[in-house]
């Protein structure tokens, strides 16, 4: 008997032990919050990094300010008044001398003609679509594209309706002030940029049309999805640039039964579960370089409501971006909404709580992310196969553990297609993994019996430790499979 408590009590102690050294997020990226001067609500919703090493970040209540030394202790910088009285600006941009700023109303240059620290020219570049006064008609643009152009995404008038000109639409801003209409579908943006390729996606939140948060590719004449902003497409502009309107949807549908009936109709590339990840994706940045951690080119997306930022692993396959989301960091101080990576591999990330409330605690935050230099254990890609997945870690992977089909589990669902607002959960399985082969030193090659298109794929690796005995730090991926790859099963 004695024999046996003693053994029981080493294997609980070890037990503990191992709990006591299980990694956490801060063990590889450290979160800095700035504190905001007495007197200034900076709920930011704008950052870019000027050419004299300040930082510019706006206020969703209507000001830019310029931050001394962001690199440095956050104590000790010097907060300046550079611009007021601007009509909610969502986001900042620094191009050839000029600070770029979407309002609500208006694309606007702005400069510092006469050297003071404070801006005095102000320019509108184009102001060619609406506002009603609808406290939901957010606008949200991008820096300029490979052509200049600043693409900008404009939220409908309340969650449903399109009162006023390309409300629910993006549109292109050229260099030289001209407007494009481009897409239609929009509901109501948290984000827009681009990835590392120059190509356009925005973040749109659950609602109408929209079951869940999602991450979206835009496209000159694409279809998001909504169609509240039908009605534009009998502008003058709309019929040069976009031609005829696409087919209505059928409400209380799937994504994937109506794209085959409407060509126009593009699929969300992520899909972040609504109360897993998230409530309300918004801004996202990326690492061009790898000087953040192993995530080169993912995109690293906020959550306004969760207070968090996401990672989305994204591929094509038959054309169609699809791919995987996860857990990425926590710990920020109020409703992330913008992010911006600077190529030294610092990340800012600010946001409000808006009065609809985040989980930071905070109204309003600025926050600065640094990498450690450790590389945490991660599912670094999940790919998917015409039976399955392939995912590659961060580590070397353990051969047991990674080969053995009990490490995981799998669920699928999706959401309803409809005009009401957001959806359950529906159409849900469970796929079974019925093989996993280690194919290399980080890769493993999952096969599951039955993929279904248009499906969020669930995929939980709990199981699974890295040579070194280390689980997954987030050990659940989310992939959107809105195309299953052809070709052969090897």
């Amino acid at each position: 008997m004695i024999k046996q408590l003693t053994r029981l009590t080493l294997l609980a102690g070890l037990a503990l032990g191992q709990a006591a050294a299980d990694p956490v997020e801060s063990d590889y990226y450290k979160i800095d919050a700035f504190p905001v001067p007495d007197g200034i609500v900076m709920e930011t919703s704008g950052i870019e990094m000027m050419p004299d090493g300040k930082l510019a970040i706006c206020s969703r209540r209507g000001d830019i300010y310029m931050l001394s030394n962001p690199y440095g202790d956050p104590a000790k910088i010097e907060w300046s008044l550079y611009a007021e009285g601007l009509h909610e600006p969502l986001n900042l941009s620094f191009n050839d001398g000029w600070l770029y700023c979407t309002q609500r109303g208006e694309l606007t240059q702005i400069k510092d003609v006469d050297g003071d620290g404070r801006a005095d020219l102000f320019q509108t570049v184009n102001d060619g679509w609406g506002i009603t006064g609808d406290y939901h008609e957010y606008a949200f643009g991008t820096r300029p594209d490979a052509n200049g152009d600043t693409w900008i995404v404009l939220c409908l008038t309340g969650s449903f309706n399109s009162n006023i000109d390309y409300r629910g639409w993006c549109v292109r801003v050229t260099k030289d002030g001209e407007l494009i209409p481009t897409a239609s579908g929009i509901r109501s943006p948290g984000g827009i940029g681009l990835n590392h390729l120059g190509e356009v996606f925005y973040a749109d939140n659950q609602g109408p049309w929209n079951g869940s948060s999602s991450l979206k590719p835009l496209s000159h004449g694409s279809f998001q999805g909504h169609p509240g902003g039908f009605r534009w497409y009998d502008t003058a502009a709309a019929k040069a640039s976009m031609g005829k309107r696409p087919t209505q949807p059928k409400t209380n549908s799937r994504w994937v039964a109506e794209r085959p009936k409407i060509p126009e109709l593009v699929p969300s590339a992520i899909v972040f579960p609504h109360g897993i990840l998230g409530n309300s994706t918004a801004g996202f940045a990326y690492d061009s370089n790898g000087k953040f951690g192993p995530f080169k080119n993912q995109l690293l997306v906020c959550d306004q409501t969760f207070s968090v930022v996401n990672r989305a692993f994204l591929e094509k396959v038959n054309g169609v971006y699809q791919g995987a989301a996860f857990s990425f960091l926590k710990g920020f101080g109020s409703g992330n909404i913008a992010a911006h990576m600077q190529p030294n591999g610092t990340l800012f990330v600010g946001g409000t709580d808006r009065g609809w409330g985040a989980r930071g605690g905070r109204r309003f935050a600025l926050d600065r992310v640094t990498w450690t230099g450790k590389v945490p254990f991660e599912i670094h890609e999940m790919r998917a196969k015409p039976d399955g997945f392939e995912l590659t870690f961060t580590h070397e992977i353990d051969a047991i553990t990674a080969a053995d089909p009990a490490s995981y589990s799998m669920s699928a669902y999706t959401y309803i297609y409809r005009a009401d607002y957001g959806s359950p959960v529906v159409d849900q399985t469970t796929p079974k993994i019925v093989g996993a082969e280690v194919k290399g030193p980080k890769t493993v090659r999952l096969t599951v019996d039955k993929l279904i298109q248009g499906h969020v794929h669930e995929l939980r690796a709990k199981g699974v430790r890295s040579a070194k005995g280390l689980p997954i730090l987030h050990p659940v991926g989310y992939y959107t499979l809105n195309e299953i790859p052809p070709g052969d099963l090897n």
